[in-house]
Formats: C-alpha cells, sequence, structure tokens
C-alpha cells in the first residue's frame, strides 16, 4: 500500500472504515483479492513472488495493512517481504499492540515500513523507523510511505475526503473518488524523500499512472458497529481504469 485513509470508532454506524491504494510495479506478480485457498479465513490480494499481502482481514475481524517507508539510501535486496508482516497478524491470535512490540527486535530485517493492525477491539500502528507500538486514537488518520499523519498533500487531502464520508451511510463512492485522485502538488509542497523531483511529482497523486510502475488496486473496506464486513477492491489498469472488480460481505465470527 501507499495510501490509507482510515476512520476509527469516528463514524455513526461503522467502526473502521479503510480507503487504500497499492501502488507497485506491474510486473510483480499478483492474485487479486479472496478468500485465500491454504488460509481460507483470510480475505487478501497476495503478492505471488513473495507470498504475503498488502492489506487483509479475517473472517474474526482482525485487520492488517502495511506501507513501504520511502527512502532510497536505506533499501536492501537481502531484506525480508514486507507482505509477510500483514500475513503474520492475520494468522496470530496475539493482541495488535502486543504483536507490534515483538516486531522491535525483527524490524531491522525489513526494510522500512508502516504497518497498522487491529482486531476490531483496538487498532494500532508501528513505524520501523520509530521503533516503537502506539495506539490509533478514534478519528480519522492517513498514511503513506512515512509517519502516521505526516501532512505530506495527498495525505491531507486524503483525510479531508474521509472525514466528509464520515456521516455517509454509503460512503464507498466518496472514498473511490479519493482513491482516484490525480491531483499533483506544487514543487514547493512536495517532500524531499531522495527519489529526485521528477519521481516526487509522479507519486504525489493518490492515484499514480504508468505503464511501468502505478495504482495497481484501489479498496474501500468497511466494518459495521454490528459486525457486517464489505469489502470491494478494483483493479486499475496502467491508465487509471477499472479493469476488474471483486466483492466480498460477511459478519465477523
Amino acid at each position: 500500500m501507499c495510501l490509507i485513509a482510515l476512520a476509527w470508532q469516528s463514524h455513526p454506524e461503522f467502526s473502521l472504515v479503510v480507503a487504500a491504494n497499492r501502488d507497485e510495479w506491474r510486473e510483480r506478480p499478483t492474485e487479486a483479492s479472496g478468500w485465500w485457498k491454504d488460509h481460507p479465513e483470510i480475505l487478501a490480494g497476495r503478492d505471488l513472488r513473495a507470498g504475503g499481502t498488502w492489506m487483509g482481514i479475517t473472517k474474526g475481524g482482525r485487520f492488517a495493512a502495511v506501507t513501504n517507508f520511502r527512502d532510497p539510501s536505506d533499501k536492501r535486496t537481502t531484506a525480508l517481504s514486507r507482505g509477510n508482516l500483514v500475513a503474520d497478524f492475520l494468522l496470530a491470535d496475539s493482541s495488535p499492540h502486543d504483536y507490534l512490540a515483538s516486531l522491535v527486535p525483527r524490524a531491522p530485517q525489513f526494510n522500512g515500513f508502516n504497518l497498522i493492525v487491529g482486531d476490531g477491539k483496538s487498532l494500532a500502528y508501528f513505524g520501523s523507523r520509530e521503533s516503537t507500538a502506539r495506539d490509533i486514537e478514534p478519528g480519522v488518520h492517513g498514511l503513506s510511505n512515512h509517519l502516521l499523519d505526516e501532512p505530506w498533500p495527498k495525505v491531507t487531502r486524503a483525510r479531508l475526503a474521509m472525514e466528509a464520508a464520515r456521516g455517509d451511510p454509503k460512503p464507498a463512492p466518496r472514498l473511490f473518488a479519493l482513491l482516484s485522485d490525480r491531483n499533483v502538488a506544487s514543487d514547493g509542497e512536495l517532500p524531499d524523500t531522495g527519489v529526485g523531483i521528477a519521481w516526487e511529482r509522479r507519486l504525489a497523486p493518490a492515484l499514480i499512472t504508468g505503464e511501468e510502475y502505478g495504482t495497481r488496486s484501489s479498496t474501500v473496506l468497511t466494518v459495521s458497529r454490528a459486525g457486517l464486513v464489505t469489502w470491494e477492491e478494483r483493479t486499475l489498469d496502467a491508465a487509471g481504469g477499472d479493469s476488474a472488480v471483486r466483492n466480498a460481505s460477511f459478519r465477523v465470527s
């Protein structure tokens, strides 16, 4: 994932609302979201190269999502896949805070990452640069390729759009609109993450297009206060158009 906006315990009908874009190299083999055959309690897409995922939820209501921390000066080809952090939490039975605390000694084995995990009762965040677990407070939050709620332009716009959707009983159309935002901030507003200004401009919108790299999928997840989960994933082509849609709904067991 490279953009996540979420509302936690702050919507009148939903305990959790998530809108997320996965940005990735288009040559990386990927399986669209569905129930995993080897772990049928997991609903998620799958990275077919390393076997993990970028975001998923279980029948029991465990949720996790990961983003990269953008720093090209600290990137190792020998690092473990960050997608395994999501899958491991979904398969675990530890609390969100306990799971994240267990990452402190293991975090250096991965390239920089941000991880959000929840079990329906609590939601927590771990940033490998901070190397500490912290609870996510009720409200609206945003995450891209820096720390949680870092005010990058697209994070700020995503949070504002999520705020506007908080009173909507059917927020998906608004949320897919925010995930489709192609707005590019001015050069003076862009972060300097070490990739050069041309790439900062390319990575600035919520929706990134391009033949080699871009937004591969957009997903909206809601969990109602009665435990009804709805999931919609839109697979995107290089121009940003929908090429496939996956839907799922179930009640947390």
